[in-house]
């Protein structure tokens, strides 16, 4: 199968109008002898055996590879020109993610080193361009597919896919991009929305600070469905400035300007940078105008009580395994969840293409943004988990459709939380330091079972029986105090505290519709059966009273389990309008 390069705007909501996609054929490498640091690859001299397409990893159909064994050492080298256009500015190059690790070379000079599989990097390249010829730029990736102290997400350390794990990835697997900034430029702004006194508070970063000219000012326009909203000056003395601008509109939830699921409605945003009155950097972007918040004891969107009706959302692909084959692909994965009932996502081990996200925010999809973890617990595991879970934060934290965030699950990379205090302590930390990093959403500090603090009360539960359900779901006694999995649901002294009730796994119904053999955690023999069981899961989770929001066990088919609601190439199981009148309770 020939991939088609991805060529769409990998960071929409942060827009330079010049910028270059370096997706497509790359020269690759396997270096199982790990002989290519010896060998002076980096120098970019050395042809490369393969090709391979970028941002596919080698072990996707997509790459041109599909070999799924084990080479957790992989060179890539390619070359490109500087476009014209790039001339007296900066040049950046950005990373989306490259799983493991990730060393940068451009005319060999290393420029970036980076550890993390799911987020970004970049470096500043501008010193080191050849702009009258071809540059070389290579890229040496170490995974280390055997380390369960590695933040992994689903990517399995046997040979095979089996179980809930699925096939790995290794080296580059989102878009690689070059960037014209100018010398000094708006690096990136940081939006906390306050619908209560309407207003959007912008902190901005500059970077190329160390040559800023005199008499630099910012330009900011706010604009609403190609209307002006808003417009303010900023004198810029410091490399970080803080602006709160009134929207001047009547934003009231009558006239539906707040973000919703119903109501996607975002503003625009035009940063202009003038040096004596010359524009010298612009950029575009766009904010939702929504608060998150729990009051008595209610998740509440917009200051009124929301019930969550989310989609477990692996965010894997047939061909592209972690990575979408298109943006097509990743909207229409976003119109699905919503045409079937649903108003959210919970993105499973994953953090997501900020494409996807971009849909989320634009189609209106809420979104839980769950860290990949590791399975074992170790020191290493958590300097490594930390940092990764920081870099996620800071990237997606001014998307609107992002409502939860969660570090862990399932007690992953902390399997003995029950009885271990270091690890108690380790999902206490990661509870309060999302919690400093960002005030504004709620934090499940683990999803599932063996909670400490947390914010919401989750429960993962695959029982399939209605009356066993009605029952359990019928009072916060008799919920808070279940073990679905027999597992404990607080632990290292924390109690219900009288959290919103959510139960954030159930389902998993598996029926085969495709080619595909696989496992769920209850079966149906035809469509009048799964839609019965659908039901009978479903409906007592509506009806309970108890329960504010569910997580439904899963959008699609994955490798070996077919209990998604779609088949993995995303055909519906059974009709859409049949499984939303279900998730809807009529």
């Amino acid at each position: 199968m020939k991939a088609i390069p991805r060529q769409e705007h990998p960071r929409p909501q942060f827009e330079r109008a010049d910028w270059m996609n370096l997706n497509g054929e790359w020269e690759f490498e396997f270096d199982d002898g790990r002989v290519g640091d010896r060998e002076q690859w980096h120098a970019g001299e050395k042809e490369l055996s393969r090709r391979i397409q970028v941002p596919f990893a080698f072990q996707s159909k997509l790459s041109g590879i599909g070999d799924p064994d084990f080479h957790d050492t992989v060179w890539y080298r390619t070359r490109f020109d500087v476009p014209a256009s790039f001339s007296g500015k900066r040049t950046i190059l950005h990373f989306g993610a490259v799983d493991y690790e990730a060393s940068v070379w451009v005319n060999g000079t290393l420029t970036a080193k980076h550890e993390g599989g799911h987020t970004p990097f970049s470096a500043d390249i501008t010193d080191i361009l050849n702009r009258s010829g071809a540059n070389t730029l290579v890229v040496k990736a170490v995974d280390y597919s055997r380390d369960v102290t590695l933040p992994r997400g689903k990517q399995y350390w046997l040979p095979d896919s089996a179980s809930i794990f699925y096939t790995r990835t290794t080296g580059i697997w989102q878009t690689v991009w070059l960037e014209a900034v100018g010398r000094t430029y708006v690096d990136k702004v940081r939006y906390t929305p306050d619908i209560d006194r309407n207003d959007i508070e912008m902190r901005l970063f500059f970077g190329g600070w160390t040559d800023r000219p005199d008499d630099l000012t910012l330009e900011i326009d706010v604009s609403f469905q190609g209307a002006p909203v808003a417009r303010d000056v900023v004198r810029v003395n410091n490399e970080e400035e803080t602006r709160t601008v009134r929207l001047t509109d009547f934003n009231d939830h009558s006239l539906g300007r707040w973000w919703s699921p119903e109501r996607p409605n975002l503003y625009d945003v035009r940063f202009t940078l003038r040096a004596g009155g010359a524009a010298i950097d612009e950029a575009s972007s766009y904010f939702g105008m929504r608060k998150v918040s729990i009051e008595d004891g209610r998740f509440c969107l917009n200051n009124r009580p929301y019930v969550q009706k989310l989609v477990l959302d692996q965010g894997y692909f047939p061909d592209g395994n972690l990575t979408p084959p298109s943006d097509e692909a990743v909207r229409r994965d976003v119109e699905l969840t919503k045409a079937m009932g649903f108003n959210g996502a919970r993105k499973h081990q994953k953090l997501e293409d900020p494409r996807y996200l971009y849909w989320c925010d634009k189609l209106g999809l809420l979104v839980w943004s769950e860290a990949a973890n590791a399975y074992q617990y170790s020191e290493k595991y958590v300097r490594r988990f930390v940092n990764e879970w920081q870099e996620a934060m800071e990237r997606d934290y001014n998307h609107p459709s992002i409502v939860a965030w969660v570090p862990l699950n399932e007690s992953w990379g902390v399997p003995n939380i029950q009885i271990d205090k270091r690890q108690q302590q380790h999902a206490l930390t990661m509870y309060h330091l999302t919690k400093s990093l960002d005030p504004m959403r709620p934090v499940v500090s683990n999803d599932g079972w063996e909670m400490v603090a947390t914010d919401l009360f989750n429960i993962h539960d695959y029982e399939w029986r209605r009356e066993v359900l009605e029952e359990r779901y019928s009072s916060r006694e008799k919920a808070t105090s279940a073990m679905p999995a027999n597992r404990r649901l607080s632990v290292g002294g924390h109690a219900y505290a009288g959290q919103p009730i959510l139960v954030t796994e159930f389902g998993g119904i598996a029926y085969k519709k495709s080619e595909w053999e696989g496992w769920g955690y209850s079966g149906a023999e035809n469509d009048e059966d799964y839609a019965e069981r659908l039901r009978a899961v479903i409906q007592p989770l509506l009806a309970s009273g108890v329960v504010q929001g569910f997580c439904y066990t899963q959008l699609t088919d994955v490798e070996q389990e077919i209990n998604g609601l779609l088949t993995y190439d995303r055909v519906p199981k059974i009709a859409l309008e049949q499984i939303k009148a279900i998730v809807e309770g009529k």
